[in-house]
């Protein structure tokens, strides 16, 4: 067993490796954890249409023979209205402060928003080098002009990208391997995240909720696993509870004759096996 683990972490690993952490920032619903997932070529990240899905900073990892990219998607970044906001500005904004590059994703379908001014504003007080990502170009027009995006930071370098069908996402890739560090390689080649399975089962029933319940239900849902079991037909037993901030939410999420709890939970069940 040492001697395998010795394999996956030194013998395999080529000399001009390099590795580091990619901080990705963005408005909401710009497609950061959208773009994470098809540079994994994996879900991995947490997917909805409503903003601020992503409650924390999740590590996801890309690995190749000569490079290990460790993404860290960060809630969308925006003005707080209340602590929930506040709390998830501040961890996006560690994040920047410790990431060797940043990588900002914006809508290319979209003109510049009150928003990206933002984290423009924000994006120059940092110490890593920024890398625009305009994504979404399979939704923007065919005569798509970048110069006002380019208008919010001066001297960055752009890509241009679709995370849905995965144009321009390779070249992405090996721009950002280019301006990794020379660096170890920090996880096994075959993990893409340092989430547990608990963690995972929890944010798959949490988006599926997000999903279906639209404006009904707020963020502040959370889902608690409170057993993960593996059985002897190799499935896993799960128990999950969700909690809401008033009752009448409750209903929503039940649905009639509990309907909707029904189809949250076959999606669930289906994406997490």
């Amino acid at each position: 067993m040492a001697e395998e683990l010795d394999s996956v972490f030194n013998d395999e690993v080529p000399e001009n490796h390099r590795s580091g952490v990619i901080a990705v920032v963005g408005r909401p619903n710009v497609g950061k954890s959208t773009l994470i997932n098809a540079i994994l070529g994996q879900k991995i990240a947490i997917v909805s249409p409503r903003p601020q899905t992503t409650r924390r900073t999740q590590p996801a990892i890309y690995t190749q023979p000569d490079a290990q990219l460790i993404f860290m998607d960060t809630p969308g970044l925006h003005k707080p209205q209340h602590k929930l906001g506040e709390y998830m500005v501040a961890m996006a904004e560690r994040a920047l402060r410790d990431a060797d590059v940043v990588l900002w994703v914006v809508d290319a379908s979209a003109e510049p928003a009150i928003g990206d001014g933002y984290i423009a504003q924000l994006l120059k007080t940092v110490r890593p080098p920024v890398v625009l990502v305009l994504n979404k170009i399979d939704a923007a027009p065919p005569e798509l002009d970048t110069s006002a995006h380019l208008a919010l930071v001066e001297h960055i370098e752009m890509h241009r990208v679709s995370a849905l069908n995965g144009d321009g996402v390779p070249e992405l890739v090996a721009a950002l391997v280019n301006r990794m560090p020379l660096g170890p390689r920090y996880y096994p080649i075959d993990q893409l995240s340092t989430v547990n399975l608990r963690f995972i089962a929890s944010e798959t029933i949490r988006e599926k909720i997000m999903l279906h319940t639209e404006k009904e239900v707020p963020h502040a849902v959370a889902v608690e696993i409170g057993e993960y079991k593996e059985r002897e037909d190799g499935l896993h037993h799960i128990q999950a509870t969700i909690y809401v901030e008033r009752d009448s939410q409750k209903g929503i999420i039940i649905g009639q004759n509990g309907s909707m709890l029904k189809v949250i939970g076959t999606e669930a069940r289906q994406e997490l096996e």
